[in-house]
């Protein structure tokens, strides 16, 4: 007679599953909370904001590897390659929302970074079963990616033990590619995948399990150190100033110049007629003002300096 582990005797037959999760601390129940819905609305909130607060201590105990992995991208990303995000449910919904507010402050094409979600783009909004338990859905989305050495994928999991993030990663790094793996456990399956681990590890969560919480704050916190690192390391800044910003509606035109007028100081007329002799864009313009030149010659010093506005101001011809 076979016997059977007593992990694998219990009747929903998901024991195996649920011990693994019993040792996740993203998964850790806290006895002191059992009863906070008995408590005013206002202590539940005070409780909560006090847990928020200990996120960003955990993220700056990994602020040297977090670092480590920007370098390593934004080496990749300046030859050419992408920025790729893959997670499920709340993880994969935070790379999208990441990738997808690179072009208008960047103004980086869409396909430089990518947001992948377990189930496709209507997971964004609805659930889709058993997506996340799929590796294999990871390595058909990278596949359609036709991935390269310069690409980076990032991996997003809380637990860190997600089939799709870990799936991504595995295929991703047996391709050459960079990868992080971005998760809220130490020692996760996702961190060992992957060539930088980031273990934000923020401990359980005010609900047992609900991981959108400070897990989810964590990771927003770290994909945005990924981005935004990454593109003032390629040159998408000039000091903090969104030079790069692609004035696609009303706000963001009047963003615009607004950004030249601080990088410059130069008067209303004069901005205009910057904008208006670079078609618009805010780092061309800065340029004209500030290296003395016309529209063309900043368009060429800024090509030659691969878009860095400071290594294009340095090589101007101004005149005395």
């Amino acid at each position: 007679m076979t016997s059977l582990t007593d992990a694998d005797a219990t009747p929903d037959g998901y024991g195996e599953l649920r011990a693994q999760l019993a040792t996740l601390t993203t998964e850790a129940f806290r006895p002191e909370l059992a009863e906070i819905d008995r408590l005013a609305t206002a202590e539940i909130a005070r409780i909560m904001n006090g847990e928020d607060q200990t996120v960003p201590v955990a993220v700056t105990e990994r602020l040297p590897e977090i670092a480590a992995a920007i370098d390593a991208t934004a080496e990749r990303m300046a030859r050419g390659g992408r920025l790729i995000y893959a997670g499920a449910g709340t993880a994969g919904r935070l790379g999208v929302l990441d990738a997808s507010e690179c072009p208008p402050t960047f103004n980086t094409d869409p396909a430089d970074v990518i947001g992948l979600i377990a189930g496709g783009p209507s997971a964004m909004v609805t659930a889709v079963e058993g997506a996340e338990d799929s590796k294999e859905l990871a390595t058909a989305d990278l596949e359609a990616l036709e991935l390269t050495a310069d690409d980076t994928v990032v991996g997003i999991s809380a637990s860190g033990r997600t089939p799709y993030a870990i799936g991504a990663v595995e295929h991703a790094r047996a391709k050459g590619a960079l990868t992080l793996g971005l998760s809220c456990n130490a020692a996760s399956a996702l961190g060992a995948a992957a060539e930088h681990p980031l273990e934000v590890v923020v401990g359980p969560e005010l609900l047992t399990g609900s991981t959108r919480l400070k897990a989810g704050t964590a990771q927003k916190l770290v994909l945005n150190m990924i981005s935004t690192i990454t593109m003032i390391r390629l040159g998408k800044t000039y000091g903090n100033l969104m030079v790069d910003v692609r004035a696609s509606n009303e706000k963001l035109r009047a963003r615009s110049r607004r950004i030249v007028a601080l990088a410059t100081g130069a008067p209303d007329e004069e901005i205009e007629a910057a904008l208006a002799a670079t078609d618009g864009e805010v780092k061309n313009a800065i340029l004209t003002i500030l290296g003395q030149v016309d529209g063309p010659t900043a368009a060429t010093l800024l090509s030659e300096s691969d878009g860095h506005l400071r290594a294009a101001l340095a090589a101007a011809p101004r005149t005395t």
